[in-house]
C-alpha cells in the first residue's frame, strides 16, 4: 500500500503541474463556443464566496465596478498612446489587477499595449477580425475563430472539441472544460514548434478575453473565465516539449490578460488521490490558489471520452453548466 501511495503521489504531482500550466490557458479555437442558453438565468443562480477575479465577485455589476476603480480607469485611458483605443472594461481589468495602486497598473498597461503593437499585433487583429467575422449575423461561427489562429493547419489537428471546449454559464460567464486525456501531446509537439503552440495559445486568450469584455458591457455584469480541469483519465506527465509551450504561454497571461481568470475547478480527481488534495494547491501561482475547487463532478464524468456532447446536447450542456455554478463554494 506504501509504495502504492507514493506512486500515486508522484503522478499527481506531475499531473498537476501540468495542470498548474493548463488552467491559465483560454479555450483553444478549435474548441466549440456553445449556445450561452439565451444569454440570461433561467432560474436563480446559487450564489458564491469566490471571486472572479481580483477586485470582484462572481455576479458583480459592471457599473458598481467600474464606479469603485473609475479614477485610475480614467488616468489609464489617458495614458494610452494616440491612435490606441481600449474599452472601459479593458481598462477596468488593469485597475483591478492594481488596486489602489494607479503608477503599478499604468505599468502594467504600458507592458501589454507594447506586446500588442509587436509581437502580438498579428494574434490580436487575427482574434479581432475572426471575432467580428464570427458573430456578423448574431452568432457564433466557430469555424471562423478556428480557421484563423496561427498555424491552425498544424494544431488544430490536436486541440479540438474531443479536449478542449467552452461553454457559458446561465448568467454568462465563460466556462472552459479540458480534458487533458484527450490531447496527444507528443504527437502535436512532432509536428509543431513550442513558438508556434504558445502563438496557437496566445490568440485563444485573446479570443476569451473580447468575448468576455464584450459581455461584461453589454450585460451590465462582470464577465469572466471559470476553469474546469476534469483529471479522468490522465496517466501520465505531458510532453516536456507541450509543458514548455504552456509555461511561456501562461507565463504572459496575467499581464497580458489582468483579472479574466475566474475560479479553478480540479474536477474527478480519483478516489485514492484525494488523500493528497492538502499537498496539491502548493504546486499552482497564489493568485489561483485562492480560486482552487477540487470536486466530483457527475454530469462531466458521465462523459465517456471526448468532450463533444457538451456542444452539441444543450440539455448535457444545461445540466452540466447548472453543475458548475453548484459546485463553487
Amino acid at each position: 500500500p506504501s509504495t502504492q501511495y507514493l506512486s500515486y503521489r508522484f503522478i499527481l504531482t506531475m499531473m498537476l503541474r501540468f495542470f498548474a500550466a493548463a488552467v491559465v490557458l483560454l479555450a483553444a479555437p478549435a474548441s466549440s463556443f456553445a449556445p450561452s442558453i439565451n444569454g440570461r438565468t433561467t432560474r436563480p443562480a446559487p450564489t458564491t464566496s469566490l471571486n472572479a477575479g481580483p477586485g470582484y465577485k462572481i455576479g458583480a455589476k459592471t457599473e458598481g465596478v467600474l464606479i469603485n476603480n473609475r479614477f485610475v480607469v480614467d488616468a489609464l485611458g489617458k495614458s494610452l498612446p494616440d491612435g490606441v483605443e481600449m474599452s472601459e472594461i479593458d481598462l477596468l481589468r488593469f485597475a483591478l489587477a492594481h488596486p489602489d495602486d494607479e503608477n503599478a497598473a499604468e505599468k502594467a498597461l504600458k507592458i501589454a499595449m507594447k506586446w500588442r503593437q509587436t509581437t502580438g499585433k498579428h494574434i490580436v487583429e487575427s482574434a479581432q477580425a475572426a471575432v467580428a467575422k464570427a458573430t456578423a449575423d448574431g452568432g457564433w461561427d466557430n469555424d471562423v475563430v478556428r480557421e484563423a489562429a496561427p498555424h491552425a493547419d498544424i494544431i488544430n489537428n490536436y486541440i479540438t472539441p474531443k479536449s478542449v471546449i467552452t461553454t457559458s454559464t446561465e448568467d454568462g460567464d465563460l466556462v472552459y472544460v479540458i480534458r487533458a486525456s484527450q490531447i496527444d501531446d507528443k504527437e502535436l509537439m512532432d509536428k509543431a514548434t513550442v513558438e508556434q503552440v504558445c502563438d496557437f495559445f496566445l490568440y485563444a486568450k485573446e479570443v476569451h478575453n473580447i468575448v468576455a469584455n464584450k459581455r461584461s458591457a453589454e450585460t451590465g455584469r462582470m464577465c469572466s473565465v471559470i476553469f474546469a480541469n476534469d483529471i479522468i483519465g490522465v496517466r501520465k506527465a505531458p510532453d516536456k516539449r507541450f509543458s514548455s509551450a504552456l509555461t511561456s504561454s501562461s507565463d504572459q497571461y496575467e499581464s497580458l490578460y489582468p483579472s479574466l481568470a475566474g475560479p479553478t475547478m480540479i474536477l474527478n480527481l480519483p478516489l485514492i488521490l484525494q488523500a493528497f488534495v492538502g499537498l496539491l494547491k502548493p504546486l499552482f501561482p497564489k493568485a489561483v490558489q485562492e480560486r482552487l475547487v477540487f470536486k466530483k463532478a457527475p454530469v462531466l464524468a458521465s462523459l465517456k471520452g471526448e468532450l463533444t456532447p457538451l456542444g452539441t446536447d444543450p440539455t448535457l450542456r444545461l445540466n452540466f453548466v447548472r453543475e458548475v455554478k453548484a459546485l463553487l463554494p
